[in-house]
């Protein structure tokens, strides 16, 4: 069932990923660690990929949009979730990253259990913007079912994530201009 369930998230971002225009996505990929809070659990290395949707909001120093996340462990574990992405300026360079996104997670050791499927993806990263649109962050991460159920031990992860593609980006970098996105204040 969680296998079918990640390929049917997979085929899905595909054609998202496809039908959108090029200049308004953005990727992240990322590698770190995660800590389960039951003491039993099997903790283990995680990674990450993301696709961040064109933002539904621009502003003069933030922007919010849509996005889809999969995470999966060394052990065997893996999170589907789609929900909100926020960005906030800190001044050329930095960012601060924020994103909620309700989910499902599919334990592979009985251990990992976290107490239900539904579970909710918190993540909260500081960044760095390169001259060539890229950037690189630092981020934080918590998985929770919110109390949706009477076991919630929860999961803490820190990823190291890399993002490309995304126009913001490049034009908070001055590498091209807001008129290139369309309109002069960079909303679409």
């Amino acid at each position: 069932m969680a296998g079918k369930l990640i390929r049917r998230f997979v085929s899905a971002l595909a054609m998202t990923i496809m039908a959108a225009p090029v200049a308004a996505q953005q990727w992240v990929v990322g590698a770190g660690w995660s800590d389960y809070s039951y003491a039993r659990a099997d903790d283990s290395i995680i990674g990450t990929f993301e696709y961040h949707a064109a933002p539904f909001y621009v502003g003069a120093n933030a922007e919010a949009g849509w996005a889809l996340s999969g995470e999966v462990t060394g052990a065997g574990d893996g999170f589907v979730g789609g929900g909100a992405y926020l960005t906030y300026d800190l001044g050329p360079a930095w960012f601060l990253e924020a994103s909620v996104m309700p989910g499902a997670f599919f334990e592979k050791p009985p251990v990992n259990d976290l107490g239900s499927t539904f579970e909710i993806r918190s993540l909260l990263g500081l960044g760095y913007r390169f001259g060539n649109g890229s950037a690189l962050s630092l981020a934080v991460s918590h998985k929770s079912n919110a109390s949706t159920s009477n076991f919630n031990p929860g999961a803490n992860s820190i990823f190291l994530r890399w993002h490309w593609g995304c126009r913001a980006v490049r034009r908070r970098a001055g590498l091209i201009s807001p008129s290139t996105l369309g309109t002069s204040d960079g909303k679409q």
